[in-house]
């Protein structure tokens, strides 16, 4: 019986298109996908990751943006990059410009890496879904690290693989290049070092490469041990006794470790694995499947037989594309770094996208047209039915519009005798669009408060422990601010909230009768102004419970109140 049946017409005439035109069809696709990352990333405001960012790029000089940067938990290289970028423009759009290109160049070089090791199938399969699939397009449409990352890691990759065929010295010299412009990006980027380290010395030893080679592949891993010690004095030392950084750990990253005596060793990898798989694909189900397909490649790579004439053997690749997981694995049961279906981990969706492609071509019995209809089926679904990862904004609560008229209320609203009280996160965006001239030095401290001047106005911010204000938290940080900075009764204050998975309006309705009826200025679902007054105790047994005596009374003049 033939396993293999010849391929329909249909078929043949999509692989016979695909092979005659490989290069206007991959410049279609990527056109496509660049055009869709370039939508993604226009028409809405920033958010905290990306206003923080920026605002520590906003210096006079690149030294003192870098001396700025070591307050985040990234290495320089995309901070530095803005303090030139901005140059050209501080829109959005101009300003997520960088990882937009650079995710469109991360997709071409991914065609190619994939597509040398893995066959033309694989290589289109791998194509179609990190262009469109919804994650990757989000990351290449932010200012944030993750898009350069996934850029100079497949760069570095892709090099590596030309450099041991030709046994050429200098494409490994470039590998170091990119590597170490990796590791400057992204702390992850050091999980890959470690795999790609293992991975090449296998190579090397294996295909008995040049002595040029292996002393330059040797001066290569001196080169990336200095500079893993230079970040490592320079900020990872600070980020490991940093206060404000172990609770972000503990609060938002808290099930991507191991914890001993609580989880156990297996069901941690399992679920931590699949949740890799649920990320690369944006939709649970779809992801679970992506993590069955994730495994049965690796096992197909570990079980191949054959023999290349030239590239790494099956049981190397195997190796290869499994090993990111593994080291992920270890540093996470080591307490080192978060494993799990968040950006954290983006440095795996290659890896993971390849596997799961190789397994995609088996499936189809290497059938181009099937293969590209199940990738086409799959990118609809989780379009279809996908949930965004945790924290997020629909796309019309985070439209430009809605801040700008945000801007403009305080600007006519609030008066210069008021105080504007917001919490960590909407501190940042109200810096970068009312006085981004004004951003702070220290972005990250154990402190409670921080008052600062913003375009003559008086702004009161929470500490980087209160990073969004709730009606749990508000009474104490309410009333903690009213002794701090000694408000008399009768004055007002403004709370303006912006950003991820705000409420406080909302929830002080709810939950506080006096409050029932509070005037509240809403810019979407994910933007409200309002008014507190200093002075008046509550006479409710239930507003006390809710905001103890130090809130006074609300007052609000125009606006709508905020939708549920």
């Amino acid at each position: 019986m033939n396993e293999n049946p010849p391929p329909h017409k249909w078929q043949r005439s999509i692989e016979n298109y695909f092979q005659t035109y490989s290069g206007l069809t991959a410049g279609s696709v990527l056109l496509l996908g660049f055009l869709l990352r370039i939508w993604k990333a226009s028409g809405t405001f920033l958010n905290l990751d990306e206003a923080m960012h920026v605002l520590t790029a906003i210096r006079p000089s690149l030294a003192e943006a870098y001396q700025a940067s070591h307050s985040l938990a990234h290495p320089p290289l995309l901070v530095l990059l803005l303090n030139v970028w901005r140059g050209l423009g501080t829109s959005e759009l101009v300003l997520r410009l960088p990882s937009v290109i650079a995710g469109t160049i991360f997709c071409w070089v991914f065609f190619r890496w994939l597509t040398r090791l893995l066959g033309p199938t694989a290589g289109w399969v791998g194509l179609v879904l990190v262009s469109f699939l919804p994650p990757f397009v989000e990351l290449s449409a932010e200012v944030r690290q993750y898009a350069l990352l996934l850029c100079f890691l497949i760069s570095a990759a892709y090099i590596l693989e030309l450099a041991l065929a030709e046994k050429s010295a200098g494409k490994i010299l470039f590998f170091f290049v990119f590597l170490y412009l990796a590791m400057l990006t992204h702390f992850s980027a050091l999980l890959f070092a470690g795999a790609v380290g293992v991975y090449s010395l296998w190579r090397l030893v294996s295909a008995r490469s040049p002595q040029r080679v292996i002393a330059m592949w040797i001066a290569g891993q001196a080169g990336a041990l200095g500079l893993f010690v230079f970040l490592y004095q320079t900020q990872i030392s600070s980020l490991k006794s940093s206060g404000a950084f172990a609770r972000h750990v503990q609060v938002f990253l808290a099930n991507s470790y191991f914890h001993w005596g609580r989880d156990h060793l297996l069901p941690f990898i399992f679920a931590r694995t699949f949740g890799v798989l649920q990320y690369a694909f944006g939709q649970h189900a779809v992801g679970d499947i992506g993590g069955v397909l994730f495994i049965a490649g690796v096992v197909l790579l570990l079980k191949g037989k054959e023999v290349p004439e030239q590239g790494p053997s099956r049981r190397q690749l195997g190796v290869y594309l499994m090993l990111p997981f593994a080291i992920n694995c270890a540093a996470a049961i080591a307490g080192l770094y978060p494993y799990g279906g968040t950006r954290h981990s983006a440095f795996l969706l290659p890896f993971a996208v390849a596997c799961v492609s190789l397994a995609l071509t088996r499936l189809t019995r290497k059938r181009l047209g099937l293969a590209l209809a199940a990738c086409m089926v799959t990118v609809a679904v989780c379009y279809g039915l996908g949930v965004p990862h945790r924290p997020y904004m629909r796309r019309e609560d985070q439209r430009y519009s809605n801040m700008v008229r945000a801007i403009d209320a305080i600007r006519q609203k609030v008066s210069p005798a008021d105080t504007i009280f917001v919490d960590f996160q909407t501190n940042f965006l109200l810096t970068f669009y009312l006085c981004p001239d004004s951003a702070s030095e220290l972005l990250f401290s154990d402190s409670a408060f921080r008052e600062s001047s913003c375009s003559g106005y008086r702004v009161i911010s929470t500490g980087s422990q209160t990073n969004i204000l709730t009606a749990g938290k508000f009474p104490s940080e309410w009333n903690e601010m009213v002794s701090t900075y000694n408000f008399k009764p009768g004055q007002t204050i403004w709370i303006f909230q912006a950003g991820w998975d705000i409420g406080l309006a909302r929830e002080l309705q709810e939950k506080l009768a006096e409050l029932h009826d509070l005037k509240t200025d809403s810019f979407g679902r994910n933007i409200s102004l309002f008014k507190l007054t200093v002075g008046q105790p509550m006479g409710s047994p239930v507003a006390r419970n809710v905001i103890p005596c130090a809130v006074v009374r609300a007052r609000g003049e125009g606006g709508r109140r905020e939708m549920p």
